[in-house]
């Protein structure tokens, strides 16, 4: 068994400490609330976790280094940057797995920063939401050397259904950033047919029956469309997060010079909708923009 320390435990972080225990593995704790122990996280201590005061902390010893927080320079900060970063007290031959979707020029630059102290890293980001995390079923793009996807295979599998190996650190992000971009310009695209709908005085339930059965049908329609229907806009999937990821989109494709319309278009909604309040809501409250 392997001497894990992870950082980040929201609501993905949680379920994929619990499997990694259940698999008998050590797991060293980090969380930047540490208020997260009394509660939502405290049966992960009851089960045998430890909890350690900074990340360089929780990162000694650690074989692997897991990271599931929100942006890049949060990545950056807790592994690499000041007295406290994982970099200052984890191991040489030790593999960092970040889980969180970040811009994939900060991943390349933040496995530089590491691999100068001999620490390996695979950008691993996943979906799936919280319900496939709880189920240990996420969906995973892997970016890394061989030799550390090998190496890392066994902790993931612990908690990830399907994995995919892209290619070189930084390619895992690009996939999942690929993998936003489809998924929510579908999203946009599943509003607008419920909005037309209703404009028309159609029944949506049964518009909604009828596509979900044709080519238009899609696990995102499956998803979303019913919500839509019933106006149940309770977050499956946060829209702030969603946009989070839009908006590393655009600035990445804005750098390159990429021409890529309906991405540009579903950002502005989702702007809209971040500034209607509804971030913590579904991002099927994308048709709530639109009706507003």
């Amino acid at each position: 068994m392997s001497t894990i320390a992870f950082i980040g435990l929201g609501n993905m972080g949680r379920p994929m400490v619990a499997y990694l225990l259940k698999a008998g593995h050590q797991l060293r704790l980090y969380a930047r609330r540490p208020e997260v122990f009394q509660h939502e996280a405290k049966p992960l201590l009851e089960a045998g976790a430890q909890v350690f005061g900074t990340p360089a902390e929780a990162a000694k010893d650690a074989d692997f280094i897991i990271t599931n927080v929100m942006s890049t320079a949060d990545v950056a900060e807790v592994l690499c940057q000041g007295e406290h970063a994982v970099i200052q007290q984890a191991k040489a031959g030790a593999i960092c797995i970040d889980h969180s979707t970040i811009d994939p020029t900060g991943t390349r630059e933040i496995a530089a920063t590491l691999a100068k102290q001999g620490i390996g890293f695979v950008d691993a980001p996943v979906s799936g939401g919280v319900k496939a995390a709880t189920e240990g079923s996420l969906v995973m793009m892997l970016g890394g050397a061989t030799t550390d996807i090998e190496k890392v295979m066994p902790i993931i599998q612990c908690y990830a259904k399907t994995i995919t190996h892209i290619g070189d650190v930084g390619h895992g992000q690009v996939a999942k950033l690929c993998n936003q971009i489809a998924q929510v310009i579908n999203i946009q695209g599943i509003a607008e047919s419920m909005r037309f709908a209703a404009s028309n005085g159609a029944d949506l339930q049964k518009v909604f029956q009828a596509i979900s059965g044709g080519m238009a049908g899609s696990r995102m329609l499956d998803l979303m469309g019913p919500k839509m229907v019933s106006r149940d806009f309770k977050a499956g999937i946060e829209a702030r997060l969603h946009a989070k990821d839009f908006f590393l989109v655009k600035e990445a494709i804005n750098k390159a010079h990429l021409d890529l319309p309906a991405l540009q278009t579903v950002a502005l909604q989702l702007e809209k909708l971040m500034d209607s309040g509804w971030g913590m809501d579904d991002t099927s409250s994308l048709l709530r923009v639109l009706e507003a």
